[in-house]
């Protein structure tokens, strides 16, 4: 019951920030995650079923281990979080809608209660983002409609394991759970580039730490490969985003910035076919291709990477995880654009001695 309250609280400050246009959004966001939460159950009730499968006990225990490890030997909070389990009987969570304009690669943003302005707007229907997305193009907007298996409310819920992530693969499991809890740790409203790197950096630090004390040569084996193929992708999506963005600051006429955007996503789906064959014919992201590619696609790239290297260095200098943290939301107070500066410097390896000093901790 007080869950319920939290989210009418929330729909009602909602209604009085944005009126009555998105007021039908809010509402969905509002009935999703009631939904969501009035599904789960604690994991031990499931482990103690006898009608549960053997397979998803398994995969729950190792939850409960996962968990444990994320409290005691990364610092992340040791709370009711994905200490329940919901069965959704669906692929996705939700569907996240992404839009830029036909020749830049700058995501649109959305702005809600809480969370701030972010680079996405989520659906609990993939049919109402598809709608959404369908208004969008026809405001001549680039649009990516992409499922989502897991996202994290900030600690203003108990945030449950769900059936769309929980039969991942162990490494994969730990490294969304750790990215998850992470966002609980830093946040701050309005900088999802900041927001998804420092998670993203948390998340493979911690796996690295996982897969040393509970790996074995078969998992590390699996992970290895996976995160090899997850590196080649990046670095195709990388490399299709620079030429992207070098053919939109050409000074040409918009029709040949047009032609040359067509040219490079072709040569995309092409070079991806080739990493394909090097991968042994591995297709898991095929589903990535679903849509007809546009500059929605790459937005998100640089969300959850460009300051990757940044945190990594700062994880490194801080030595523990507890002082990264206090770090990292050193750096969350600080302007935007210095925010960014110095994670840009810390990432190249050129973070001068005073600049050090502004965010150290100890």
């Amino acid at each position: 019951m007080k869950r319920k309250w939290q989210l009418l609280a929330l729909g009602g400050m909602a209604a009085l920030t944005v009126g009555c246009a998105q007021l039908g959004y809010f509402v969905q966001a509002a009935h999703g995650q009631f939904s969501l939460l009035s599904e789960a159950r604690p994991i031990d009730e499931w482990l103690a079923n006898p009608a549960v499968g053997d397979k998803l006990k398994d995969k729950l225990a190792k939850v409960k281990e996962i968990r444990k490890f994320a409290a005691q030997e990364l610092a992340l909070p040791d709370n009711d979080s994905y200490t329940t389990y919901a069965d959704l009987k669906r692929q996705y969570v939700l569907w996240n809608v992404v839009a830029t304009p036909e020749l830049s690669l700058e995501p649109r943003q959305w702005c809600f209660p809480v969370a701030g302005c972010v680079n996405y707007r989520g659906y609990y229907s993939k049919d109402e983002a598809q709608a959404y997305a369908k208004e969008l193009r026809r405001e001549h907007f680039d649009v990516q409609v992409g499922g989502v298996p897991a996202y994290s409310t900030l600690g203003f819920f108990s945030d449950p394991v769900l059936s769309t992530f929980i039969h991942y693969p162990d490494g994969e499991l730990a490294r969304l759970v750790f990215h998850e809890l992470a966002h609980q740790v830093v946040y701050t409203a309005g900088d999802s580039r900041f927001n998804e790197s420092f998670a993203v950096a948390v998340e493979e630090a911690g796996v690295e730490r996982w897969m040393a004390k509970f790996g074995n040569e078969k998992m590390r084996k699996a992970y290895a490969e996976y995160e090899g193929r997850k590196q080649d992708f990046l670095a195709l999506l990388l490399k299709c985003r620079k030429e992207l963005e070098d053919n939109y600051a050409r000074d040409v006429s918009d029709a040949e910035k047009k032609k040359r955007k067509a040219e490079i996503f072709a040569q995309l789906k092409d070079e991806y076919q080739t990493l394909k064959v090097s991968w042994g014919g591995y297709s898991g992201y095929d589903r990535w291709f679903a849509e007809p590619l546009s500059n929605a696609h790459l937005a998100a790239i640089a969300t959850y990477h460009d300051f990757v290297p940044g945190f990594r260095a700062l994880l490194l200098r801080e030595k523990t995880f507890e002082n990264f943290y206090a770090a990292a939301r050193q750096l969350a107070g600080l302007d935007k654009s210095e925010r960014h500066r110095q994670l840009a410097s810390l990432g190249t390896g050129t973070m001068t001695a005073g600049n050090a000093q502004s965010i150290d901790t100890r």
